[in-house]
């Protein structure tokens, strides 16, 4: 396997936010009532961490035992950047990551200015193609992806490989045949002691096939884009089927990790939520049942009915899969308790792990740990909008505590970014029932704006502008044109 990395190391630009003396303040999104304050002023203390603890193009994690930039940090982290307004910072760790790529397309797992980590880690692949089409979708630049397509199409072929060592006959034999199609395994996940079939390579292997259709779609390269589609639904099959036949074979109705064990991680399956989308074509009772198990043990764990001594806070991100299960009291009751453990107080961070004796001599890894923050951050603004691909709608309002809008003045949104532009709208409550007005910035989805207020009593009623509209399977109203005043009444 050739590991030279497909462009020489040197020059790469240097960001002037490195220089953490001229990082701006980040603001809060939103705002309200004293109940919103803890949680919009952390969630703008991780975007301030994650800044600082920049080394000019390249997003760490950290700056001790992180310092280095991991593409599965650095994709994540840049997704919460794009949503709250920081284009610039990922376009410069896009045009200082690329170079790493090696020239069998491999996108290596991390980097440092003394070159990439050969180690192989098979989500890196998907994940650097969706980070470069996340940037298109925010800010239309297109000349940047005409700049990557080279390295989108290099790391399509190595994911092709990959595949293929995985099609073969012998993987059709019954004792085989749940690795049939999957990418090969590999240690992206910490929590196994070998290279494992991690479905969480996969999912955004997925996620990699569909984004590289989008830019082939992007810059016109119609037989690129025909490939990849074919890929892309190729193996979405495989995939749902090993699955599938986990499943069967652990006799368990939850998605597991990973192949081989069956184990159950929904830390790690959030992501087949989002960002990559994976779960639209899982069955939903699997995803479901996830997501039921892990809410047993969180509530056991919060209740002191299981006995534990420290756990990871990437976590965080189940608020946000709780929110786009339509959960939302879950996802405002694991922000509450996920926020008792920032450390140390008044910091408004996370270290890497945190423990049930906050003062416990043990391993804390970095600490602000800006992977951990980032999750918070999309999590939260999930909670205020997010986009739903399955019917290209945007969702407004679908985990908003109720005692976000209870008091005066009720909640305040401002320009959250979206791929369909910024979303600004004030949420109150009256009585029992609930006003939104919603800006006129946002480009309206194919599907709509669907606002789902927090209610006390079910919605019996509602207008859009004064004018009777009818309420959603979900609770909710579906608006078509901006800007809008939404009433819904018990």
């Amino acid at each position: 396997m050739n590991l030279v990395p497909l462009f020489p190391f040197g020059t790469r630009p240097r960001s002037p936010l490195a220089d953490s003396s001229v990082v701006p303040r980040a603001k809060p999104p939103f705002a309200g009532p004293r109940s919103v304050d803890a949680a919009a002023s952390t969630l703008a203390a991780q975007i301030g961490w994650i800044l600082v603890n920049r080394d000019g193009g390249s997003i760490q994690p950290g700056s001790r035992n992180y310092d280095r930039s991991w593409i599965r940090d650095g994709s994540l982290t840049s997704s919460a950047l794009l949503r709250m307004g920081h284009p610039e910072v990922v376009r410069d760790f896009i045009e200082w990551f690329a170079p790493f790529q090696y020239e069998n397309g491999k996108i290596p797992c991390c980097a440092s200015d003394r070159g990439p980590d050969p180690v192989t880690e098979n989500d890196s692949h998907g994940q650097f193609i969706w980070l470069i089409a996340e940037y298109y979708r925010y800010t239309g630049d297109r000349a940047l992806v005409e700049r990557m397509w080279p390295h989108v199409a290099a790391a399509v072929a190595h994911m092709d490989s990959l595949r293929a060592e995985r099609r073969t006959a012998e993987w059709r034999a019954p004792d085989k045949r749940k690795f049939y199609g999957l990418l090969l395994p590999s240690i992206s996940h910490e929590g196994y002691p070998n290279p494992m079939h991690s479905y969480w390579d996969d999912f955004f292997a997925y996620r990699g096939y569909a984004d590289a259709a989008y830019l082939a779609e992007v810059l016109r390269r119609g037989p690129d884009q025909k490939r990849y589609i074919a890929a892309r639904d190729t193996f979405a099959h495989d995939l749902a089927a090993s699955i599938a036949a986990a499943m069967k074979e652990k006799n368990i109705d939850y998605v597991p990790g990973c192949a081989e064990l069956g184990d159950f991680d929904a830390t790690s399956t959030t992501v087949a939520l989002t960002p990559t989308d994976a779960a639209d074509f899982l069955p939903e009772a699997a995803i479901s049942a996830t997501f039921e198990r892990y809410w047993k043990f969180f509530t056991d764990r919060r209740d002191g009915k299981l006995e534990w001594d420290g756990f990871t806070p990437y976590e965080v991100r189940v608020i946000g899969s709780f929110v786009r299960l339509g959960w939302r009291d879950r996802a405002n009751a694991a922000l509450e308790w996920f926020m008792g453990y920032r450390n140390p107080p008044g910091w408004k961070q996370w270290a890497e792990v945190a423990y049930r004796e906050k003062r416990a001599p043990k391993y804390v890894g970095d600490m602000p740990h800006t992977w951990v923050g980032s999750d918070f951050v999309r999590s939260v603004l999930d909670m205020l909008a997010y986009e739903r691909a399955s019917d290209s709608t945007l969702v407004v309002g679908a985990g908003v505590p109720w005692s976000w809008i209870a008091d005066k003045p009720g909640l305040t949104v401002n320009r959250v970014r979206t791929i369909y532009g910024a979303v600004g709208y004030s949420m109150s409550a009256r009585g029992d029932s609930v006003e939104v007005a919603l800006g006129a910035d946002t480009r309206m989805p194919t599907g709509g704006i669907v606002v789902l207020p927090p209610l006390r009593r079910p919605f019996r009623h509602a207008t859009v502008d004064g004018k009777p509209a009818a309420l959603t399977p979900e609770g909710g109203v579906v608006v078509r044109a901006l800007p809008a005043r939404v009433v819904l009444n018990p």
